[in-house]
């Protein structure tokens, strides 16, 4: 009896049999486990707090009612809710001999992961945006970052995260899993998921690398010329303006490679598994989301004032 190829991929699709992952994790070593174990928990207990402090300061503050501390807010809170994707499952199975998660957990944490993800990168496009239109088009400002606009904006970029998220999570759930169920890895993330796969994924991985790769690089190269531009305008301004708009600018520049950079080694290279991969993705998932909001606003002169005034209204009595 002869099988057509579409009857042979239907009964491979039919014999999946994978219901669970097996998480190989950061590292065997145990001495190195409870270390980044200790220095994990040190650092998200510290920075965590200091993120929901910044959503907290700019709502309560009338006087940091412009744009660009609206989508400061914006980003403490997606990079808050970032951090919750991966880092409290990796503390936990630290002390797990055995790392397992489900395949609908692992489906579930990818796409929140690239959800949360890409709607940070959209944010970042859109702030960069907002300086533009302050530094370079100031009369304009009011007019073109009215709230309404803002909020446009954000509706769009969280729309835009759940589109990217949405595609990356059809094509992992279309692949037959019918074997090796071990991860080289902490979490469940598309490079290590399409290699367990029973099937041929040449094209899947090509549209992959269009979706995350292409669009994070065409993203970060955008960026770096929008930059460029204002800095490039901010030449003849006072030097008071300047420096202002030079800080504001380097702040943004460093949130953007420390963002983009482990992403675009993740995502825009053939999925081929490289030794810095794991660590990458550690700064990556952990480290610099909890990261990006204290940078913003240890080079942000109002919000640090403003946080000052918070903290002694109700805390130093």
């Amino acid at each position: 009896m002869f099988y057509s190829k579409d009857q042979e991929l239907m009964d491979t699709k039919n014999s999946s049999v994978v219901t669970e992952f097996i998480l190989l994790g950061l590292t065997q070593s145990q001495d190195t486990q409870l270390l980044v174990f200790a220095l994990l928990s040190v650092f998200y207990l510290i920075i965590l707090p200091g993120n929901f402090l910044i959503i907290f300061t700019i709502r309560w503050d009338p006087g940091l009612a412009a744009p660009l501390y609206f989508f400061l807010g914006n980003l403490a809170f997606l990079d808050a809710s970032y951090s919750f994707i991966v880092a409290p499952r990796m503390l936990v199975d630290f002390f797990c001999e055995k790392k397992v998660i489900s395949y609908k957990g692992c489906i579930t944490q990818l796409f929140f992961l690239h959800f949360l993800g890409a709607g940070e990168m959209f944010l970042l496009v859109v702030m960069a945006f907002d300086r533009y239109i302050a530094i370079c088009r100031p009369l304009y400002y009011s007019t073109l970052m009215n709230p309404r606009v803002c909020y446009a904006l954000l509706l769009a970029l969280w729309l835009g995260g759940f589109a990217h998220s949405i595609v990356q999570v059809a094509l992992i759930v279309n692949l037959p899993f019918c074997g090796p169920n071990q991860l080289d890895n902490f979490f469940c993330d598309v490079p290590q998921v399409i290699k367990l796969a029973c099937t041929d994924t040449f094209a899947v991985e090509l549209l992959m690398v269009s979706n995350s790769g292409l669009l994070t690089l065409l993203c970060f190269l955008g960026l770096l010329a929008s930059y460029a531009v204002i800095l490039y305008h901010v030449k003849g301004h006072s030097s008071e303006g300047k420096s202002k708009a030079i800080s504001t600018c380097t702040t943004h520049i460093i949130i953007v490679f420390l963002m983009f950079g482990p992403a675009i080694f993740i995502y825009t290279r053939p999925f081929q598994a490289l030794q810095a991969d794991k660590v990458v993705s550690l700064f990556h998932t952990v480290i610099f989301p909890l990261m990006n909001p204290v940078i913003y606003t240890l080079r942000n002169q109002e919000v640090k004032t403003s946080m000052r005034r918070l903290l002694n209204r109700y805390v130093v009595c």
